[in-house]
């Protein structure tokens, strides 16, 4: 039987669902992570203990290991851990996208800058650690975005609409970034990008890229801080759009030379047509993939993610002709999180399959800007995206999060 390594950080939380899907398919997996999982498989031969930060180091363990337990692909779980992923398949001869090019994926810098000329994007800007944000700014205009390079989820994302704003919210950036451990990184001012944002999940190859789901947003990403709440699919916008959309996708994955794997892209739709925001070299975060099931068996889509990884038959794994979507719970304060009533009225509204809370209760949450994740996840299906949309809006309605503010 065939045997995956999976580099899985033990900041996603989609262990469990990558385990489940090992099991159905009857997969074996080498499991790199930076602790121990707390996941228990008689499909995990093994656990390697790795520094997902140090992404070579990661990758020689996980050879290392490969010389007991022969690999036949290597998958890369959520951002931290797809760097490594390349790196071990690299070194392994197995099919991958090549590090230089995960690597533009990681550095928002230098994904524009590979992007530039080729695909429509937001007008940008470098600023430097010690350099004029006044300057940098000014042959973009307000309103701009400004954004750290590395950090994801939208940690660190801010909107700015004039010159008063502007310092304050580089100062803030700058903080979140030393935080991080990162504070030596250089920030990026975009032109903001007016309308409404979908997002793509895809997978590429030699063949091209296959659009797996197309996610509208319904609630704005105006800004100043752009945290994600609703994702719904299938997409309400019109077809030749979206045939648009996918072209944008696929152009933007070819310019940064990814050619294997699933890849997730945010698009907005402007007034002057499709702009990509950004492009990763991974699926859907979170517990977003949830909302997609394939095939007439309704498999996951970690199934259909480690059948792609080896290069396995997907005949017939297309997306469920049932419309279905995700709410990440957004964070409403910085505290510590006390409670969270109202789940058992949740699993009651029509549509709603789980509720999952993926904040212990007495940890402190803090939101965006600061913040790095969800409260958790609502997942919802139906036979209608709108459907959809009204029962994730009701199930959110009816939780009570109490925060005890510090």
């Amino acid at each position: 039987m065939p045997t995956i390594g999976l580099v899985l950080p033990t900041s996603s939380y989609r262990g469990p669902d990558f385990v489940a899907a090992a099991t159905e398919l009857g997969t074996d997996l080498v499991v790199a992570s930076d602790a121990s999982l707390g996941i228990a498989s008689g499909r995990i031969l093994d656990v390697v203990i790795v520094d997902c930060a140090d992404p070579a180091a990661a990758a020689a363990a996980l050879v290392e290991r490969a010389r007991v337990h022969p690999l036949d692909a290597v998958v890369g779980v959520d951002d931290a851990g797809v760097m490594a992923a390349a790196l071990t398949a690299e070194l392994l001869g197995l099919p991958h996208n090549a590090p230089s090019s995960v690597a533009a994926t990681r550095d928002k810098l230098v994904m524009r800058r590979l992007l530039a000329g080729k695909v429509p994007q937001p007008e940008f800007e470098e600023l430097e650690v010690n350099g004029s944000a006044i300057r940098a700014a000014a042959s973009i205009g307000f309103p701009l975005v400004i954004k750290p390079v590395s950090l994801s989820a939208s940690r660190g994302v801010i909107r700015v609409d004039d010159e008063s704003e502007l310092e304050a919210a580089v100062a803030r950036i700058r903080a979140i970034q030393e935080e991080a451990g990162v504070s030596g990184e250089h920030l990026l001012l975009e032109e903001y990008l007016v309308g409404p944002e979908i997002a793509v999940e895809g997978l590429v190859s030699t063949a091209g890229l296959e659009v797996l789901a197309v996610f509208d947003k319904p609630d704005p990403l105006n800004g100043p801080f752009f945290e994600e709440t609703l994702y719904v699919t299938p997409s309400c916008h019109p077809e030749p759009l979206l045939d648009e959309v996918a072209t944008l996708v696929e152009e933007s994955a070819d310019a940064l030379g990814l050619a294997f794997g699933p890849i997730h892209a945010e698009v907005r739709l402007t007034p002057k047509g499709p702009r990509l925001v950004e492009v990763a070299a991974r699926s859907i975060g979170g517990l977003c993939g949830r909302s997609l099931r394939f095939g007439m068996l309704s498999q996951s889509l970690e199934v259909l993610l480690l059948r792609a990884a080896l290069g396995m038959n997907r005949r017939g794994m297309r997306i469920s002709g049932r419309a279905s979507g995700a709410m990440m719970i957004p964070i409403p304060g910085d505290g510590i999180l006390r409670a969270v009533r109202g789940r058992e009225a949740v699993a009651e509204v029509d549509g709603i399959e789980e509720i999952t809370i993926t904040v212990p209760i007495g940890r402190r949450i803090r939101p965006l800007p600061e913040g790095d994740r969800y409260l958790g996840f609502i997942i919802a299906r139906g036979d209608d995206p709108r459907v959809v949309e009204a029962s994730l809006r009701e199930a959110h309605d009816l939780l009570d999060i109490e925060i005890e503010i510090e």
